[in-house]
């Protein structure tokens, strides 16, 4: 009998938060997370804007100071995904262009290349860099040019799945209100069954 008013003391105990009442509270909590995941992401998305700004100045400093801020931020925030990374890609037509002029060693030799190469193009390309490399081979006659390594410019960083930060536990609340949920409800049926089968003959 002790037993059985234990288990029936069990329930109520249990019965006093009602599942709603969670259900609601996690549906806060997931709000308040997603809004934390997207400012991650936004912040994210702000600091690779300003990596390729910078890039686009020419000003190599303060694109590698851009650059180290966008390292920071993504690996220290969750959701900050750069997906396939940065590619410097201003950096690698200007040293692209430099390795033209060097392998010319004459302006005029470059400009009949640029004649030949840039109306075939719209838009800069590896086809264009190729393009003017085979015209300028005609004039120097060497194919041993320095090309820039494209691998070089393109920059991956990881963000973590988990960071200390309000997202971070604000998803850890959510996950800790979940889990109370699924164990209110498994604990509830439990005790019900048992109550039923195993006390029926009390």
């Amino acid at each position: 009998m002790v037993d059985k008013k234990r288990v029936k003391r069990s329930i109520k105990q249990l019965q006093r938060v009602k599942t709603w009442q969670l259900i609601i509270l996690l549906v806060l909590a997931v709000a308040v997370s997603a809004t934390f995941l997207r400012l991650n992401n936004i912040g994210m998305v702000q600091r690779r804007a300003a990596v390729i700004d910078a890039d686009n100045g020419g000003d190599s400093q303060i694109t590698q100071n851009r650059l180290y801020d966008l390292q920071r931020y993504v690996t220290a925030h969750m959701n900050t995904n750069l997906g396939k990374g940065i590619y410097l890609e201003a950096s690698y037509k200007r040293d692209v262009q430099v390795a033209y002029e060097n392998v010319s060693n004459d302006s005029e030799v470059y400009r009949k290349a640029q004649e030949v190469c840039m109306p075939k193009f719209s838009y800069w390309s590896q086809a264009y860099v190729q393009c003017t490399k085979v015209e300028l081979d005609k004039y120097t006659g060497t194919n041993d040019v320095n090309w820039p390594n494209p691998s070089g410019y393109l920059h991956v960083f990881v963000s973590p799945l988990w960071s200390p930060d309000f997202a971070g536990w604000s998803v850890l609340v959510c996950i800790a209100i979940l889990t109370m949920i699924i164990v209110r409800l498994i604990s509830v049926v439990t005790l019900k069954l048992l109550l039923k089968h195993h006390y029926k003959s009390i």
